[in-house]
């Protein structure tokens, strides 16, 4: 039986998805954050595994949800927070984050697929940025996750190369864009437009609304909302 983890933290403003802010504030920032999270939770509501887990980065007992077992993140980096609640949950585990309001249960059903394949260890769902979205187990491992540096472009390969080091299997799953941005959360609403996560997005920002446009500076990076703005067509 592969249970089906949903790692996540309570949205609370000047907490949840700061990097969306500007254009957002910092309340409209925990809003979507919130309506991410939303549309993550019943997505696994939906799909077909009999155990389901919302691993929270807070206090559990302050915290529930519907079908779901709630258990607290343990660990002091990304790293050993993952280490610790594969070990916790036990056994085939997936494991998903809350910023892919655009997964479905379809989706979430074909990676345990993936999983409980005979074939298979482990599977990676990868990101557009360098990240993953999700990562299962075929059964908790101490080192699969210790020093892989996160919130990196050079996440999903380096935990990839970890996973083949300890000779496991592993399975690729479909990759989708997490939201990290305004811009990325903006491309996740539109592939995704039934969700509640789009829905808040269209009410904090209407499409008839003057939008904060991206300035490119020297170099290739970028510096958001300048004062320059643009209205929608």
């Amino acid at each position: 039986m592969t249970a089906l983890i949903v790692l996540a933290k309570v949205p609370r403003p000047g907490h949840s998805k700061t990097r969306l802010c500007p254009p957002c504030t910092l309340q409209e920032a925990s809003l979507l954050a919130e309506a991410a999270l939303v549309d993550t939770l019943d997505a696994v509501r939906l799909a077909s595994v009999e155990r389901r887990i919302v691993a929270i980065d807070g206090d559990p007992d302050k915290w529930s949800a519907d079908g779901f077992e709630v258990i607290r993140q343990r660990g002091s980096s990304l790293d050993r927070r993952l280490t610790a609640v594969f070990a916790d949950v036990g056994g085939q585990s997936l494991l998903i984050g809350m910023d892919t309001p655009q997964v479905t249960a379809a989706l979430l059903n074909a990676s345990v697929s993936a999983l409980e394949d005979a074939q298979a260890n482990a599977v990676v769902g990868p990101t557009p940025d360098g990240g993953y979205w999700a990562v299962g187990l075929e059964r908790p491992d101490e080192r699969v996750f210790g020093g892989v540096p996160m919130s990196s472009s050079e996440t999903c390969a380096v935990q990839l190369a970890r996973l083949r080091e300890l000779e496991l299997a592993v399975r690729l799953l479909p990759a989708l864009e997490d939201v990290d941005d305004f811009r990325s959360a903006t491309r996740v609403a539109q592939c995704a437009p039934g969700t509640e996560f789009a829905s808040t997005l269209e009410k904090l920002f209407p499409s008839d609304r003057v939008r904060p446009t991206t300035v490119m500076v020297e170099g290739g990076g970028c510096r958001e909302l300048m004062d320059k703005r643009r209205r929608s067509s």
